[in-house]
């Protein structure tokens, strides 16, 4: 297997510990983490390889962050260490329950937001590389941040590498251009890189926000979504960008913050085909129902680790293969605290098997 890249920002995660309101704590759970680093976590944990990239600065803090990712078998190589810069934060309430989760971010004049792309190793980067992941996060942080995403595509599709990119919308990130609205500037920044992309990673929330793309009269927040629409959403993302090959739409229901249902669709532009997952014996989508959630930031970075780990080995590479690998792997994250999916293939595919009943294996 070649090199999968991902390029972003990874951050202190500061966690109030048992549930705990963010104003009721005074020590956190502190971990480090963030969407693309995840991702390139995941693909490490599933037996793949995987390069991350991104701007840190030069303080034991910064190090720390970079002893979570080689934990587990990531590529630090290539992370540039300035002088300038800090790291960003992000501070996490669990919620439960009818309490919805939340998240304040400390993450302004961080080093890979004032980072200018001429600052990369773009050819060492993707030397021996075959893939490119990138998220719709990183280039929310700053100008500089934003034309950083749009060089690693363009280089990345000069490499000869695919380019994946999870939509990935924060309406509490895009602000650096005071002008515009969070979602007009999302859409003008977005719409320069995704010439560039050939598999597109979103949720209903994303196609809307930043590409003026509905499911119908589907209410995410209604506990129930009518999944015959989204067909229709991954063309229409096609249409307006027809470099795209593939379009993964993620499903989730959401009941409370503790109770929801998952699945996924993968649509394959070439074939005009969606592929569902899960499904029933007789094929037809039926979700993951899960019901006590530990953890589920960070759920679609596994669920994009998964597909990416998936597209690129042989043996799971068949679309509906490959959604039912992304779909089983992101589920199980949600039993696991904290960003990273810390889950192996074979755990993955017991799952994906039917074992889902949670019994201790001795």
């Amino acid at each position: 297997m070649k090199t999968i890249v991902t390029f972003g920002e990874i951050m202190g995660r500061m966690a109030s510990p048992d549930n705990l309101r963010l104003r009721q704590t005074r020590e956190f759970e502190v971990t480090y983490a963030g969407a693309e680093a995840s991702v390139a976590a995941s693909i490490c944990n599933f037996g793949g390889k995987a390069r991350y990239v991104t701007a840190l600065p030069k303080h034991a803090l910064a190090e720390a962050t970079m002893d979570s990712v080689r934990a587990v078998g990531v590529d630090v190589s290539y992370v540039l260490r300035t002088d300038n810069g800090r790291l960003g934060l992000y501070f996490l309430e669990t919620g439960a329950n009818q309490r919805p989760s939340n998240v304040i971010y400390d993450r302004e004049d961080s080093a890979l937001a004032i980072t200018a792309a001429d600052q990369y190793d773009w050819d060492g980067i993707f030397d021996g590389a075959q893939w490119l992941h990138l998220s719709g996060i990183t280039p929310a942080l700053s100008k500089n941040a934003a034309e950083a995403t749009l060089v690693a595509a363009q280089k990345a599709k000069e490499a000869g590498a695919i380019v994946s990119v999870d939509l990935n919308f924060r309406g509490k990130l895009w602000k650096w251009d005071a002008a515009k609205s969070a979602r007009e500037l999302a859409q003008l920044t977005m719409r320069e890189i995704l010439p560039f992309i050939d598999v597109v990673i979103a949720n209903e929330e994303d196609c809307h926000d930043v590409l003026s793309i509905q499911a119908g009269d589907t209410d995410v927040h209604s506990g129930s979504l009518d999944t015959s629409r989204y067909p229709d959403v991954a063309r229409q993302v096609v249409q307006q960008f027809p470099n795209v090959s593939k379009v993964a739409i993620t499903l989730r229901e959401s009941l409370s913050a503790t109770h929801n249902n998952w699945g996924a669709m993968l649509y394959d532009a070439k074939s005009d085909t969606s592929f569902f997952a899960p499904v029933d014996a007789d094929g037809n989508y039926q979700s993951y129902e899960i019901k006590n959630i530990v953890d589920r930031v960070g759920g679609g970075d596994s669920f994009a680790g998964g597909l990416i780990f998936a597209l690129t080995t042989p043996e799971l590479s068949e679309p509906q293969e490959a959604i039912k690998y992304a779909v089983a792997a992101s589920c199980l994250k949600h039993s696991i605290k904290g960003d990273f999916n810390f889950l192996t293939r074979s755990e993955v595919e017991a799952l994906m098997g039917g074992s889902a009943s949670g019994r201790v294996v001795r």
